[in-house]
């Protein structure tokens, strides 16, 4: 039986957006109450458009973005409301690997020094900090003598090696990784996706993996959520939702994948409009005015995730 590590719920992020004096205050609802379990050892992808919310969810999950409301369970602790002090402990076991490595490593800093400062962080003797330095750097495909050097000494895919050998220092139990590829050529794509997979394998690690490209998450993830301004609109195994998603938007983004062979023909869906603003989200199911299979009780009836052939799916069609 999976144990969860991770569980999430009712998850929600506001953000007030600034009116005149005498209008009435708004909200741009960047994450509207998510429920999702993550397991040890496994890879839950999350998808989206961009500005659907799921970067921001990975930083409420960590709490680097205070959640406006919900619960936060890491291995059974609720950290939703744990006091600073208290949570920087618990970040020991929660790490993040951001998409531009270049702008989270200080300029003015040796690699080796941004690797240690973690370390200093959470209070690590000073006799373990060389071995878990030179150990962690090895394991990520650098060596030694990168530690004396600054980070525009190094490539795109070094630096996100960097990135990765940083969240890894304090050896934590749960990786979340916000677009960790997009920036990189696909080569080096390839080679940043093997390292995470081999990583996960030998130390044990669960990863959260953020990205709005199709085929980076197939190649990664065992599960798959797929998120619309702020919700889950379908949550999958990753063979199922790859093979036949159900919620039209999965349809949609799956329908625009682009395939290996050129021969290979299907039919794209197109989708209608641009996405709507998320401080003035449509009524009923959000995804309506763009949707195929629209229905009437669609423009005003909120479809709620509902268990259809073995995974979770938003729509009034089932």
């Amino acid at each position: 039986m999976m144990t969860p590590l991770l569980e999430v719920k009712g998850l929600q992020k506001l953000f007030p957006v600034k009116k005149g004096w005498f209008q009435q205050p708004s909200y741009v609802h960047a994450v509207n109450g998510i429920d999702a379990t993550v397991y040890e050892g496994e890879t839950l992808g999350i998808v989206g458009e961009s500005g659907c919310g799921k970067s921001t969810l990975g930083r409420c999950i960590l709490r680097l973005l205070e959640p406006t409301r919900g619960e936060i369970l890491f291995q059974g602790r609720d950290i939703s409301q744990l006091p600073k002090k208290e949570m920087h402990a618990v970040r020991r076991h929660m790490q993040m690997v951001f998409q531009n490595p270049f702008d989270t490593l200080n300029p003015k800093l040796k690699i080796g020094q941004i690797l240690t400062e973690p370390l200093l962080s959470h209070g690590i003797p000073r006799e373990q900090r060389q071995s878990l330095l030179e150990e962690t750097v090895e394991i990520v495909g650098l060596n030694k003598r990168h530690l004396g050097r600054y980070p525009h000494e190094f490539s795109g895919g070094q630096r996100q090696r960097i990135g990765i050998a940083r969240a890894l220092m304090l050896q934590p139990k749960l990786i979340i990784a916000d677009e960790p590829v997009s920036a990189l050529d696909v080569s080096i794509q390839s080679q940043i996706l093997n390292l995470m997979q081999d990583l996960q394998e030998h130390l044990s690690l669960t990863y959260i993996f953020i990205s709005h490209d199709l085929s980076v998450v197939e190649h990664i993830s065992d599960r798959v959520a797929v998120m619309y301004l702020g919700e889950i609109v379908e949550f999958a195994d990753k063979d199922k939702l790859f093979l036949q998603p159900l919620h039209p938007y999965s349809q949609a983004l799956l329908s625009a994948t682009p395939t290996s062979d050129p021969d290979e023909k299907h039919e794209r869906i197109i989708l209608r409009g641009d996405l709507p603003s998320p401080s003035n989200p449509p009524q009923g199911c959000k995804f309506h005015p763009r949707c195929h299979a629209c229905m009437e009780i669609c423009r005003t009836e909120v479809p709620r995730l509902r268990e259809v052939d073995g995974r979770q799916v938003a729509c009034h069609l089932y």
